[in-house]
């Protein structure tokens, strides 16, 4: 089957960073799924990984993770899944990347396409959608029901893939004051239609910004970009006994101090740790991406594709 990977980590203008390969097509065993992929999208996992270094693979590494496709074999121990299912998925970081004919990924991690969306559509969602809801009502234990209605949270960087499904699924599903973060007209418009109640710039002082608009701290802040660059201002802005979720990590070391006399508390969300781990939760991601399918096919959230 035809597929594009590397063996060498060189920049993207080389003529050898990526390669056109002709590789045997896997079969699907045990808990897997056979896809053929449809349509791909491409994340900033996707270029860290990639980034220029070092070294040489002896065997070609195919990259791509977010992935919509036809399923056309299962393992002997899936049950959720059939060939002719139209399936989406983020994939799994240690694995294979999705820039390929046919795809293996492990059923526990894929969920059913939304019926609504065309695959270009669907492949755009998965990983943005995963890490988004994992921040929200699994690190940060946002009731998804609406128990927590009206606290509010502050989402960094609220335009961007991750930020434009947290405001979402924060203002329609846990009914929370959404106070989002951008910079230019656009992103400032992009985040009030998708349910932002303020805007406020993060090229200034965040803690400031969000004085001005009337929150002298907040319950929850999401922060989706430069977490060093963030730090004071969120510890300033939380609240007491309130939570912070970062996907970026820190470049510095990070002065915790700061957290300690308002008993408030930092957690990280990286959407690969079931899949990398293995963790007896695993299917957690399925479940969710088709919870995910259905708002998107009840008209509740929209992807961020065109």
């Amino acid at each position: 089957m035809k597929a594009v990977g590397l063996t060498q980590y060189l920049p993207i203008n080389n003529e050898n960073s990526l390669l056109d390969l002709e590789i045997p097509k896997p079969t699907a065993k045990g808990k897997d799924l056979l896809v053929q992929v449809k349509a791909v999208s491409v994340n900033p996992v996707d270029t860290k990984v990639r980034a220029p270094k070092d070294k040489v693979e002896s065997e070609p590494r195919i990259l791509g993770w977010d992935s919509a496709g036809v399923v056309v074999e299962v393992g002997e121990e899936v049950t959720e899944f059939q060939p002719v299912d139209e399936v989406y998925y983020a994939g799994d970081i240690t694995r294979p990347g999705s820039n390929s004919e046919f795809h293996l990924v492990d059923a526990r991690i894929v969920g059913r396409k939304p019926k609504n969306l065309d695959f270009a559509s669907a492949a755009a969602f998965p990983l943005t959608g995963i890490t988004a809801w994992e921040a929200l009502f699994e690190r940060l234990n946002i009731d998804k029901k609406g128990a927590d209605a009206g606290k509010s949270i502050l989402i960094i960087n609220g335009a961007g893939g991750v930020g434009s499904i947290a405001i979402q699924l924060a203002k329609e599903l846990a009914k929370l004051n959404v106070i989002a973060t951008a910079s230019r007209p656009e992103t400032i418009a992009w985040c009030q239609k998708l349910g932002a109640d303020q805007v406020v710039n993060h090229r200034h002082n965040l803690a400031e910004e969000i004085d001005k608009i009337g929150y002298q701290n907040v319950d929850y802040i999401l922060c989706l970009n430069d977490t060093d660059g963030h730090w004071q201002a969120m510890t300033k802005a939380i609240k007491p006994q309130g939570m912070i979720c970062s996907i970026v990590e820190n470049e510095q070391p990070l002065d915790m101090d700061t957290l300690k006399s308002k008993s408030a508390g930092i957690v990280w969300e990286f959407m690969f740790t079931r899949s990398m781990y293995q963790t007896e939760d695993m299917a957690e991601q399925s479940n969710l991406l088709n919870e995910l399918s259905q708002l998107i096919e009840d008209g509740v959230i929209i992807t961020t594709c065109n």
